[in-house]
C-alpha cells in the first residue's frame, strides 16, 4: 500500500526531502506526497513520486477547514503509513485527522500524536537527519529533481528570446528572509559579464531584483555576441528554472532554495551566507562547491531562517562580505575556465 509523506515546509526543504522519497520509495514503492501547490509541481516528476498532492494551507485551504477537507480526503485513500520530515503541530494534526494508523515522526516534533517517534540527529546535514526517518544512511540518497523535455523547451525558448546565445553563470539574489539578501549582486554581475552571460533566477517577487542588475548592465544588450544578462525571474516554473540552473555554470545564491535546486540538478554552487551559517545543515553538498560567510562576528548566527532585518541594524555579515571574496570563490572552484 502507497506510503504518505508530508512535507509543506519551505520549497528548499521540499527539495532537500527527495532523498528520504527515494529511500521510502526503494523500499515500499512510490509514495505520494502533500506539499505546498509550487513544491507539487517540482516534485511530481520524480520516480519516487506516484502522486503530489497540493495543500494551499495559506490561501484557499486555510485554517482547520482546509486541513479537515484535505484529511477526509487523505482518510479515503487509505494510506497505511504517513512519514512526517516537517516537525509541525499542522503536519501531525493533518495525519491524525486522516486516520493513518502508522505515523513516523521525529522525536523533537510532536511525539505525542505520532505511532513512532524516531530521534532526530543534532548535526550533519538536513538531507541526512531526513533519511534518518526512513532508517537510511547518511549519504545513500542525494537531492534529485526531473524537469521535462517541455520544461526544456521552455528554457530553450526562455534564452534564445533573451538573447543568451554563449555559458552563462546564473545569480539568486532573492530571499524570503531580508537579511540573507547580499547587497553586491550588481557589482558582481558586472565583473562576471566580462566573461559570461549572466541569467538571474527567481520568482516574481524578485522581479525588480532582476531587474535592478540589466539596469547594472546597462539593459543586458550584447550586441552581434548576444545578450550580456537576462532575467527569468516570474518568467519560469519552478520547475523550469531547476532546469535553467542546470544548464548554468555556476549559481551564485544566498542561503535560498535556488542553492537547493542547484545540488538537486548537478549546478556548481557559491553560496552566500549571513545571518545564517552552513553548520545548520543547509549548504550545498558537492565536494567542489563553496560557502562564503564573515567570520568573527558575534552577532552570527541570529536566527534559525534570518530575520526579515538585521535585528542590530548594521547588516555587517552580509555587507561585509565583498565582491572580491566572491569572485575569488569562483575562480577557485574552477566553473569559468575554459572548456578543451
Amino acid at each position: 500500500m502507497t506510503s504518505l509523506v508530508i512535507q509543506t515546509a519551505f520549497l528548499g526543504d521540499v527539495v532537500l526531502t527527495t532523498p528520504l522519497l527515494a529511500a521510502l520509495a526503494e523500499r515500499y514503492g512510490p509514495v505520494d506526497i502533500v506539499t505546498t501547490p509550487p513544491a507539487a509541481s517540482l516534485v511530481e516528476t520524480h520516480p519516487a513520486v506516484r502522486r503530489a498532492i497540493p495543500y494551499d494551507k495559506r490561501g484557499s485551504e486555510r485554517g482547520l477547514a482546509g486541513l479537515l477537507a484535505l484529511a477526509r480526503r487523505l482518510r479515503a485513500a487509505g494510506y497505511e503509513a504517513a512519514y512526517l520530515p516537517h516537525r509541525s503541530l499542522r503536519t501531525a494534526l493533518l495525519a491524525l485527522a486522516a486516520r493513518v494508523p502508522r505515523r513516523v515522526g521525529f522525536a523533537d516534533g510532536w511525539p505525542f500524536l505520532y505511532t513512532e517517534a524516531r530521534p532526530r540527529p543534532t548535526d550533519g546535514h538536513e538531507i541526512d537527519r531526513l533519511l534518518a526517518l526512513a532508517s537510511a544512511p547518511a549519504g545513500a540518497f542525494a537531492p534529485r529533481l526531473y524537469p521535462t523535455p517541455a520544461d526544456e523547451r521552455a528554457v530553450a525558448q526562455f534564452l534564445a528570446g533573451a538573447g543568451i546565445t554563449r555559458e552563462f553563470v546564473a545569480l539568486a539574489p532573492g530571499s524570503i528572509w531580508g537579511s540573507k539578501r547580499w547587497p553586491y549582486y550588481a557589482d558582481l554581475a558586472r565583473r562576471l559579464a566580462e566573461r559570461a552571460a549572466v541569467v538571474v533566477v527567481g520568482g516574481p517577487e524578485d522581479a525588480s531584483l532582476g531587474e535592478a542588475i540589466l539596469v547594472a548592465l546597462g539593459g543586458g544588450g550584447g550586441g552581434a555576441g548576444g545578450s550580456r544578462a537576462a532575467s527569468a525571474c516570474g518568467k519560469l516554473t519552478v520547475r523550469q528554472s531547476a532546469a535553467l540552473i542546470a544548464r548554468a555554470r555556476l549559481l551564485v545564491t544566498n542561503d535560498s532554495a535556488p542553492l537547493h535546486l542547484a545540488s538537486a540538478v548537478g549546478t556548481r554552487v557559491v553560496a552566500l551566507f549571513g545571518p545564517t551559517v552552513p553548520e545548520f545543515g543547509f549548504g550545498p553538498i558537492a565536494a567542489d562547491d563553496a560557502t562564503l560567510g564573515v567570520a568573527g562576528l558575534g552577532c552570527r548566527p541570529c536566527s534559525d531562517h534570518g530575520p526579515p532585518v538585521c535585528p542590530l541594524g548594521h547588516h555587517r555579515c552580509m555587507k561585509e562580505l565583498s565582491v572580491a571574496s566572491v569572485l575569488a570563490a569562483v575562480e577557485e572552484i574552477g566553473a569559468l575556465r575554459r572548456r578543451d
